[in-house]
């Protein structure tokens, strides 16, 4: 009976970290696109590696804004606003590059500057003027978009296919061994930045307890201000990725990209009440969504229903979420 009970609590114990959930939820994901994944010749679509690596690229995007989101959210805050900022890169990129001809070395430049400007936007409106992360980011998404749509005048702006030179670097930058290695450098960085240093230490300490940062010395209002420029500069290369990726600056793209990325942090085991989360967490709720939107995809499965089948997996997350932190307290 005592090891019984002992291997009972070592069960416990193991289902308690905070790396099974997410990785729980990413293992169920991919054994359901094994069982129901169509077939080829014999063989499961979803596990070629054309479909695989189709998979790795359309998470690219939504992994990078995750990022930020996350490193946002362990703060106890949350940015509404790195959709429009997608939108805003994507928007730049094109009309600087195409429209107006200049070196990409710039264009690339003022894309990445105006996004990180709009999160360092959101930082101060946040630290100096005390408004709610909701609200704060909820203006600047507003307007940053209705900056890009002024800008362009509501047009899209095409990048031409064939052989001309911005055709030739857009379909660079759409290349999978662009996207991909992008989107893993991102994390990577951000997951340092988070692990192994002070900056991630302070982060997680000011979601904990922001007067407790703050009595300890933390400089609290800096280390706010840089999650949320980090998050504008990572939207920004998300739109860039995006705008080679579809041939097109398109002001009203990212829209609800802001959702996908608080999902997939959350299905991370990103707690939305701050203190507690992980690059790596991330990444796995990103695969996650990207997996099952591949799935239902591959079942030719209505778009509406894919929204309302990830509607269910962020309440089943939250909910886990909220039963595990109720057991521990």
């Amino acid at each position: 009976m005592l090891n019984g009970n002992r291997a009972s609590a070592n069960v416990r114990r193991i289902f308690e970290q905070d790396w099974v959930r997410p990785l729980g939820t990413l293992l169920l994901v991919v054994v359901l696109a094994t069982v129901f994944s169509p077939y080829r010749d014999g063989y499961p679509v979803f596990w070629r590696s054309m479909n695989l690596f189709n998979v790795l690229r359309q998470i690219s995007e939504i992994g990078i804004l995750a990022t930020g989101m996350t490193l946002v959210i362990i703060t106890g805050g949350i940015d509404l606003s790195v959709g429009s900022l997608l939108a805003l890169s994507s928007t730049l990129f094109a009309f600087t590059f195409v429209r107006h001809g200049w070196p990409l070395p710039a264009a690339l430049a003022i894309a990445l500057l105006a996004t990180t400007a709009f999160g360092l936007t959101s930082g101060l409106l946040i630290t100096r003027l005390r408004m709610q992360p909701f609200i704060a980011t909820l203006a600047v998404m507003t307007g940053s978009r209705g900056f890009a749509k002024w800008l362009v005048k509501n047009e899209n702006i095409d990048i031409p296919f064939g052989q001309e030179y911005t055709a030739r670097v857009a379909d660079f930058l759409a290349q999978r061994i662009v996207v991909i290695p992008t989107f893993v450098a991102i994390a990577l960085i951000a997951a340092v930045l988070l692990n192994r240093t002070r900056f991630g230490r302070y982060v997680i300490a000011i979601g904990g307890s922001e007067e407790s940062a703050r009595l300890s010395g933390i400089a609290v209002n800096w280390v706010k201000v840089r999650v949320y420029l980090l998050s504008g500069l990572f939207a920004g290369i998300a739109g860039i990725l995006h705008c080679a990726q579809t041939h097109q600056g398109n002001a009203n793209a990212g829209v609800s990209y802001e959702l996908d990325a608080i999902a997939a942090a959350v299905i991370g085991g990103t707690s939305l009440a701050g203190g507690k989360g992980g690059i790596t967490g991330a990444v796995v709720g990103a695969l996650a969504l990207g997996i099952l939107s591949n799935l239902l995809g591959l079942r030719n499965v209505d778009e509406n229903v894919q929204w309302m089948a990830k509607a269910v997996i962020i309440v089943i997350a939250v909910w886990v979420q909220t039963v595990r932190f109720k057991r521990k307290t």
